[in-house]
């Protein structure tokens, strides 16, 4: 688990129960699998930029607002 995926996957989680969301709902608007969404709330899981705007689609947010850049900085 990288610190991004994991950050990203609590930004999601946060996003989702501010909605009162369950993750089988999400999951359903998202068209992936339940556990999955678990996997990708808890950090396991490297989204592709696709998926991240489809969550941040469904969630009614920008991609941007789950801090995918603002969060980190990039390496070299």
């Amino acid at each position: 688990m990288s610190e991004l995926s994991v950050a990203i996957g609590q930004l999601i989680r946060n996003r989702r129960t501010q909605q009162k969301l369950t993750q089988e709902s999400l999951a359903l608007q998202c068209g992936i699998d339940r556990s999955y969404m678990g996997r990708i709330e808890r950090g396991e899981v490297n989204l592709t930029v696709e998926k991240i705007y489809e969550i941040a689609f469904v969630l009614k947010i920008s991609a941007k607002d789950l801090g995918c850049v603002d969060t980190f900085s990039l390496k070299k």
